[in-house]
């Protein structure tokens, strides 16, 4: 069974995401974490992520990088917003993320794209959202809790910034794929977003037989 879950930042879908591995017994990948890695690889490297070379060449970051608790932070999430609108770098890293999803028994995959481009043949398709203010509060209180000294005005900023980007990107930019649930977590619990995401898979699911 492979179960795709999109959503912009913040959103709550790679906590969801997890949950739904734990509770259907899948692998589950962070998308967005490759994203993450390469755009630290571009700081790393001294480069601009906006420029595609660049991007590229951070592709080719170590393993050990998907471990770096620098790709939690604000300033790296807006470098991989970045490095993710050239086409190289998407193409890049498709062949990883297919792979991940396509192996036995199935997978659960959370990021931008999963639905619409990685997996579009998946059992299951959630596409998670909430608000800007409740996405910010939440990374806000995220940073705090890593110790970061940030605005939670800056943080909104941002993420409406990275929503803009993400949405108007030309390859494969974030959008509601055909036949996803919509699930908005704005004013849910963890508990109650988790319990609403398995209901839904498991609908789903029943009525593809």
């Amino acid at each position: 069974m492979i179960i795709a879950v999109d959503g912009p930042t913040a959103s709550g879908k790679g906590t969801i995401a997890k949950a739904l591995a734990a509770h259907f017994g899948l692998p589950h990948l962070d998308t967005g974490l490759l994203y993450r890695a390469v755009g630290r690889q571009v700081f790393l490297n001294g480069g601009n992520p906006d420029d595609p070379a660049d991007a590229l060449a951070a592709c080719t970051f170590p393993e050990s990088l998907l471990d770096d608790p620098e790709l939690r932070t604000e300033e790296t999430g807006g470098y991989a917003s970045r490095v993710s609108v050239h086409p190289a770098v998407r193409a890049a890293l498709l062949a990883r993320q297919q792979a991940f999803a396509n192996q036995p028994g199935g997978a659960v995959l959370d990021g931008r794209d999963i639905a619409t481009v990685i997996a579009p043949h998946a059992d299951a398709k959630l596409f998670v959202t909430a608000s800007v203010s409740a996405r910010a509060l939440r990374r806000w209180m995220e940073m705090k809790g890593l110790g970061k000294d940030v605005e939670r005005a800056e943080i909104e900023a941002d993420l409406a910034a990275r929503d803009e980007r993400d949405r108007n990107r030309p390859e494969a930019p974030l959008r509601q794929a055909e036949g996803a649930a919509l699930l908005d977590t704005s004013n849910l619990t963890r508990e109650m977003a988790v319990a609403t995401a398995i209901a839904l898979v498991e609908k789903q699911v029943a009525a593809r037989g």
